[in-house]
């Protein structure tokens, strides 16, 4: 038997993401290992979130802000005092003063690519400076890991494209997404009526950081809406520094029909799904693009860039167009609204799609990889 960690201090939806992989690799490690002794590192916001369901399982706090002073300091310490035989990092902010055996997960080398002043709230100089340290960061924890986890090919390849000397130990284990809990027309009507949605609406579900590209789809659709009065443009994500900067942009161009309903509950979030027209995914760059899949599993035609991953992610089941390029965004969103056959071929490609992917076969490929290192 051995004892692992889990850096779970993103779990849940505080974590976006990061807190979807890894509350769902905890809780298919609980259902297909009984062997091994797990101990779950929480913060005291997601703390009572987390119920083990395994006895194998047990939840320690260690609330420490990520990217912080004390997640370098005190939690290695804390750590260490586990004596643990692995350590599993989700993601690359592993504290440099940790020395016994970890693996880390890598989603994607954003911060690498898209090193600008306008993904920050920081002065320039303190975000170089930070820059610089999450740059170290990554190199040492890739450096000093037994294994890296990437969660697609081209995240792996990315990889190696910028630390060769990963080549050996970088496995790709697929993300995945939510099963579908099925319709209530009723009830349906009534969350998007709580959230001010307007049917018929073009839907994009997530964060607003830059590389996202949503400036670009909103300027598109203005162009749209000249000619589809109708059709609004919804936008989920909670508000924050980036989301305030996109209504701002709305707000000073006069853009009308496009709906931020902020962040919305999970209990919610099918219902948003369900009733979009269009799922527009227009980001520059992804580790895996787990938000189209989501839409595809809801029964939504999906309009996604060609940019990274997602050509590997999503085949043939989204309406590509090219990555930043205004006119094809525009006429992909257009062909996609009008043509119902389209859209209904799409559906069944989505739903075709989505079923490649499943959290248990991710979990049980990760266990496998903390066995395979001695």
């Amino acid at each position: 038997m051995s004892t692992i960690g889990i850096d779970a201090r993103f779990y849940g939806s505080i974590g976006k993401g990061l807190g979807r992989y890894t509350q769902k690799l905890i809780e298919h490690l609980e259902k297909n290992d009984s062997e091994n002794e797990y101990f779950v590192f929480l913060r005291r916001e997601n703390f009572e979130e987390y119920v083990p369901k395994n006895p194998n399982f047990q939840k320690i706090l260690a609330d420490y802000g990520w990217y912080s002073f004390s997640e370098q300091l005190f939690f290695p310490r804390l750590l260490h005092s586990y004596k643990l035989d692995l350590m599993h990092f989700p993601h690359f902010n592993v504290p440099i003063l940790y020395f016994r055996k970890f693996v880390i997960t890598i989603h994607d080398l954003i911060l690498i690519h898209f090193p600008t002043k306008r993904a920050t709230t920081l002065g320039p100089i303190w975000y170089w400076i930070k820059f610089c340290g999450y740059k170290l960061a990554i190199f040492l924890a890739i450096v000093r890991s037994q294994k890296i986890i990437a969660v697609s090919n081209f995240t792996k390849q990315d990889i190696l494209s910028q630390y060769p000397i990963a080549k050996d130990k970088t496995i790709v284990t697929y993300e995945a997404c939510e099963k579908d809990a099925g319709k209530d027309s009723e009830i349906s009507a009534q969350i998007l009526a709580k959230y001010g949605i307007i049917k018929p609406y073009l839907l994009y579900v997530g964060n607003a950081y830059p590389h996202k590209n949503l400036e670009q789809l909103i300027s598109v659709f203005k162009e749209i809406s000249n000619e589809k009065k109708d059709l609004n443009l919804v936008l989920v994500g909670k508000d924050d520094y980036f989301y305030n900067r996109l209504k701002k942009k709305v707000d000073q161009e006069k853009i009308q029909k496009v709906i931020f309903p902020g962040f919305v509950e999970e209990a919610d979030l099918n219902s948003v799904y369900e009733g979009a027209l269009v799922y527009v995914f227009p980001s520059l760059y992804e580790g895996f693009g787990l938000p189209p899949l989501e839409a595809m599993q809801k029964g939504v035609p999906v309009v996604s860039s060609d940019s990274s991953c997602l050509l590997e992610i999503l085949e043939k089941s989204a309406f590509f167009f090219q990555a930043g390029n205004d006119k094809a965004l525009n006429s992909a969103i257009n062909e996609v609204s009008k043509d119902e056959n389209l859209r209904k071929d799409l559906i069944l490609k989505g739903y075709r799609q989505v079923k490649k992917y499943s959290w248990e076969k991710m979990a049980k490929e990760t266990l496998d990889i903390y066995m395979s290192i001695e």
